[in-house]
């Protein structure tokens, strides 16, 4: 397989879902551009839009006219936020500062994510919160005034922690956060870059109350997370380059680039710069000779989405590869340890499932046979770049579900392996 040509993968799904938010709830006009139009974040614009917010329809440039903090009314109905665990979690937030009572619903997979670590929180801040006993959605959420937290999370999570931040930006109170390990800061940085009284120091973050939160214009950067498949790619090709452009490259989320670097890719950045506050850079990747490695918990929070593409990568690299401390892969879409594991042995791999991770030994071997996603999306993507290796015939029982953050996923990789 050779590789060439240049691709520009589809904005930053995290940074995307934000600026709708803050655009939302900004004092005036924010002009969003490059926004992601997927499936989770037209969940995001339907729940702002169903809680009295005018969100136009997602086009590549659009203006958001803000609502302020204080200006979301009692929707009609539940809010239905499809597959997206961003959506519900970090509008948790805001909804638990707001004069409303509504609940938070979604499709099956979502319903049986874990709510109950961002219930607590809220709770402690003085919001009330009904969730059934197995700790999912239907999510009811009673909004009203909150009061100051000092909450130290157990997991290192960016949905959590911007869903207190969030809580307490609306409501006006003083939240601090810490984490065990430093996760994914883009809801601290746009924040800042809005006006808002956000300190990081380490693992902690603190959010003193503001006045209003400004309207700011936002060019939304290729999502990392969707580059690493293509920047897979590369590595697994027999010949050429390929280049990403204009990809968020901010310390958190860019974990898989590093391990891709130590296994043995060719992997470097090009007219790096600063742009709203996060990093933005060109990615040229070429193949190399690729060797396992070794994930720990410590590594886990910048790479979490990429790791059931890293497992499929170490199929094709020397030696074994171990991934450990990765807990959370089994709270997703799908349990993408138990899912990830299996679907590799279907094909023809040599990997074992760990209780917070997963084993995969390498090999030059073919790998063929059909995969079951669950509909996760990023498996489904995951196992196809698997497939488009030399030799390797792997057909993915649910193309569709990629649609959820990368809609023109299967025709980008066509034209980078046809380029």
């Amino acid at each position: 397989m050779r590789v060439s040509g240049s691709l520009r993968v589809p904005g930053d799904k995290s940074i995307s879902h934000r600026a709708l938010m803050f655009g939302a709830l900004a004092e005036g006009e924010s002009r969003v551009t490059g926004i992601l139009q997927s499936a989770d974040v037209h969940s995001t614009a339907g729940v702002l839009r169903a809680l009295g917010v005018e969100i136009p329809p997602l086009a590549a440039d659009f203006t958001i006219r803000g609502a302020g903090r204080r200006g979301l009314t009692q929707p009609t109905s539940e809010l239905d936020c499809g597959n997206s665990g961003t959506t519900t979690r970090l509008m948790a937030g805001v909804v638990a500062a707001s004069p409303v009572r509504t609940t938070f619903v979604g499709d099956a997979s979502l319903s049986k994510r874990p709510m109950r670590r961002i219930a607590r929180p809220l709770e402690a801040m003085g919001a009330r919160v009904l969730l059934p006993e197995h700790g999912g959605l239907p999510m009811t959420i009673h909004g009203g005034t909150l009061v100051d937290i000092d909450w130290r999370s157990e997991v290192a999570s960016a949905q959590i922690k911007s869903a207190v931040l969030l809580a307490a930006l609306v409501g006006k109170v003083r939240a601090h956060v810490t984490e065990p390990a430093r996760s994914r800061d883009h809801t601290e940085r746009m924040l800042q870059a809005r006006g808002a009284h956000v300190h990081v120091d380490g693992t902690s973050v603190v959010i003193d109350p503001g006045d209003t939160l400004a309207a700011l214009d936002t060019e939304v950067p290729g999502d990392p997370s969707s580059a690493a498949f293509f920047a897979a790619l590369g590595a697994l090709a027999d010949d050429g380059e390929l280049k990403l452009e204009h990809v968020c490259v901010n310390e958190t989320r860019i974990g898989f680039l590093g391990k891709l670097r130590s296994m043995g890719a060719l992997v470097r950045e090009e007219n790096r710069h600063l742009e709203g506050g996060e990093w933005v850079a060109d990615l040229v990747v070429a193949p190399g000779l690729l060797r396992g490695t070794t994930v720990s918990a410590a590594d886990v929070p910048a790479m979490i989405d990429e790791l059931p593409l890293l497992a499929c990568l170490a199929t094709r690299a020397e030696g074994e590869t171990v991934i450990t401390g990765a807990n959370e892969l089994r709270l997703k879409e799908s349990d993408r340890i138990a899912a990830v594991v299996s679907n590799l042995r279907a094909i023809g791999a040599s990997a074992d499932e760990l209780a917070d991770g997963m084993r995969i030994q390498g090999s030059d071997a073919p790998l063929r046979g059909r995969v079951i996603t669950h509909g996760d999306h990023r498996l489904a993507m995951a196992f196809a770049i698997l497939g488009a290796a030399n030799g390797n015939e792997i057909e993915v029982d649910d193309p569709d579900c990629v649609g959820v953050s990368f809609p023109t996923f299967w025709d980008d990789l066509a034209r980078a392996r046809s380029a």
